[in-house]
């Protein structure tokens, strides 16, 4: 089994796809990498030798930030718009869509699930 930046690549998909379930790399980057390590796209991941994966690595490590760098580079750049309180990060801040998507009826992906509205009793 090919173990590729801390992942397990899934043996009996070809290695176009297996290099996908790497954070940080799809269907494109994943091409590249091939190219540029010189492997057949549409061998399976258990047919790789290790020379094979080698190369790859080389080509991820050298050109790619991937898995837990990667992560990290996400979330500091989160922290810093939340910190300079620009629009950004007060929408980060409060849970809400950032990219100018309506919250009126939709958006319970980023809002949760609804708050249940809470009934006064009359007095009679």
């Amino acid at each position: 089994m090919a173990r590729i930046a801390g992942v397990d690549l899934p043996k009996d998909k070809k290695v176009k796809i297996a290099l996908t379930y790497i954070f940080g790399i799809g269907r494109t980057v994943a091409m590249n990498i091939l190219v540029d390590a010189k492997v057949d796209p549409e061998i399976r991941a258990r047919d790789l030798n290790d020379d094979q994966v080698a190369a790859i690595r080389k080509v991820i490590g050298d050109d790619h930030k991937v898995e837990g760098a990667l992560r990290t580079e996400t979330t500091m750049n989160i922290k810093r718009l939340m910190d300079i309180g620009c629009y950004r990060g007060l929408r980060h801040r409060r849970g809400l869509p950032t990219r100018g998507q309506n919250t009126k009826n939709n958006a319970r992906t980023r809002k949760g699930r609804k708050k249940a509205a809470v009934k006064k009793k009359r007095k009679t």
